[in-house]
């Protein structure tokens, strides 16, 4: 049979006149037989699959029942014994379809669509991408489902390298994944880092091919011992993510699944912080990071002003009140209850942790900024924030976010930077559809008024600084906070320098500032919450 002449050596090619499987029905009895081995860990997935399906069903009716007379072995024809083999695959993956919600809407075909969906339900190992060469033509696999086998893949890399984290080698000889090892191991690598303030989430995220979000969390949520302690099912772990991940746009040059992941990063750098770890609950960490994680989702890319002025049909469902806030919200609740990841948790638990996320992300509203900046400070005044009470501790929570959200000033100049470039080219793209429907332009969304380091110098001197500054006074002693203090300043040094360049017009083209001394580092987008 050429296809197994090709891929396996004489060696799996073995004389068993006891057992009496043939290989291929068209053989003539005097050919080579093949003994199966005890397990399936030495069989090559790159065989086509009903080929294999019928060695593996052929042995084990001959372990079951012993040789197969002549008379069984003839009656039956090769294409019967096809389309029973492909029949099985199609009811194996509709049960599995069934069971995991793995939605293959793709036009895989019903064979290497059944081994995907089968090993998705055991995570591990990962998938042999051969198998998806074997027979799909050009065109076959449709955006949806493409975009679908990356983030499954990713969730795979990611139990791949946990396991390598803790030292074990679970591999097996000849799979293929998504990313070569080398950079599967930079991932890693970069995780072990993961709550040190220059963590570049750019480089992460092409590290893990557009997945930072889900890998991040699936770490997070794992170093943190929340899978233990809340005994969260894994599989529903990763379908929540991936919708959250999902639902981000990534057309967004600003509010996209990276920033999220990025404010996800530094919210894990706050709760770390010495004064708050103390005292935090696992309850406090898991809404922490899961608010962190989805404050932005399913953000469309334009401000409230934008949906209001527009009779946006969430600017009418909401009220004009804390529009896109309310709405990633209730998209996250939506996504919670859709994956059931808190299903297994009683009623009024899984209730008020719903409750408690809408809490943190209504925080990021930036209408809201003085009356949070406001209560915080007079906290720290009247010296009477106790972090044993709960109420205390979720406000303190709220703050954090809020300082996550807005922390890209906070950074070293060439992330700043480009975020800053960023959500700027967000307000643009904005205030060019305003001008193109004749409505008024937002501020800050200008192109030929507005340029990024005016932008940058009143974002930080209006939100960031009186933030960070009372943050500072929480947290002290703090060196992450000196640190954060110190990049802030030199940043609003920077753009100070570079509003006045002959280039600042060009919103893009702006050159990396020379600065004696370390890197100064770029603000954050001055309209990151402002949306």
């Amino acid at each position: 049979m050429p296809v197994l002449e090709g891929l396996w050596g004489p060696d799996l090619r073995t004389r068993d006149p006891g057992l009496g499987v043939r290989v291929c029905p068209d053989e003539h009895p005097g050919s080579r037989v093949w003994t199966p081995p005890v397990t399936c860990a030495g069989l090559s997935l790159a065989l086509e699959l009903p080929a294999l399906i019928r060695q593996l069903r052929a042995a084990w009716r001959a372990r079951r029942e012993g040789p197969q007379g002549p008379e069984r072995s003839e009656g039956r024809n090769w294409v019967e014994e096809e389309s029973e083999e492909i029949d099985k695959v199609k009811e194996i993956k509709q049960v599995i379809e069934n069971t995991t919600h793995l939605e293959a809407d793709g036009r895989l075909n019903a064979v290497h669509a059944g081994v995907l969906l089968a090993e998705r339900r055991g995570s591990y190992p990962p998938i042999d991408l051969r198998i998806l060469k074997t027979s799909s033509r050009p065109g076959e696999v449709e955006s949806g489902t493409r975009r679908k086998l990356k983030r499954l893949l990713s969730f795979q890399r990611y139990c791949h390298a946990s396991r390598l984290l803790r030292g074990l080698m679970p591999h097996t000889p000849g799979s293929l994944h998504l990313l070569d090892d080398d950079y599967l191991g930079q991932a890693a690598h970069m995780l072990s880092k993961v709550d040190t303030w220059n963590f570049d989430i750019f480089l992460f995220d092409r590290l893990t091919n557009g997945n930072s979000l889900v890998t991040l969390m699936c770490h997070l949520f794992n170093a943190c011992g929340l899978i233990h302690h809340f005994q969260l099912d894994m599989v529903k772990l990763h379908r929540f993510l991936g919708m959250v991940q999902e639902d981000y746009h990534s057309h967004n040059p600003y509010h996209n699944s990276v920033h999220a992941a990025d404010v996800t990063q530094a919210m894990y750098c706050y709760l770390k912080e010495t004064k708050l770890a103390e005292q935090l609950t696992p309850l406090d960490v898991l809404l922490g990071l899961m608010a962190a994680a989805a404050h932005d989702v399913d953000h469309p890319g334009v401000n409230q002003p934008f949906l209001i002025k527009t009779r946006h049909h969430l600017a009418s469902l909401y009220q004009n009140t804390s529009v896109l806030e309310s709405h990633h919200w209730r998209s996250t609740v939506g996504m919670l209850r859709e994956s059931g990841l808190l299903s297994h948790l009683p009623a009024d638990v899984s209730q008020d942790i719903e409750q408690q996320l809408g809490s943190l992300i209504l925080a990021t509203d930036i209408n809201r900024q003085n009356e949070f900046l406001m209560t915080f400070r007079e906290h720290l005044d009247n010296q009477d924030m106790d972090l044993q009470l709960a109420t205390h501790r979720h406000f303190i929570l709220q703050i954090a976010l809020k300082c996550a959200d807005v922390c890209n000033p906070c950074r070293e100049w060439e992330l700043s930077k480009q975020w800053s470039e960023r959500v700027c080219e967000e307000f643009y793209r904005q205030g060019d559809l305003e001008r193109k429907f004749n409505l008024e332009i937002s501020p800050l969304c200008d192109q030929q008024m507005d340029s990024v380091p005016t932008i940058q110098i009143g974002f930080i001197s209006y939100i960031v600084e009186p933030l960070f500054e009372e943050w500072q006074r929480f947290s002290e002693p703090s060196m992450l906070s000196r640190i954060m203090m110190g990049h802030l300043h030199k940043n609003k040094a920077c753009w100070s320098r570079l509003r006045y360049e002959p280039t600042t017009a060009e919103t893009k083209t702006y050159p990396h500032a020379e600065e004696p001394g370390p890197e100064p580092e770029g603000e954050h987008d001055g309209a990151e919450d402002i949306p």
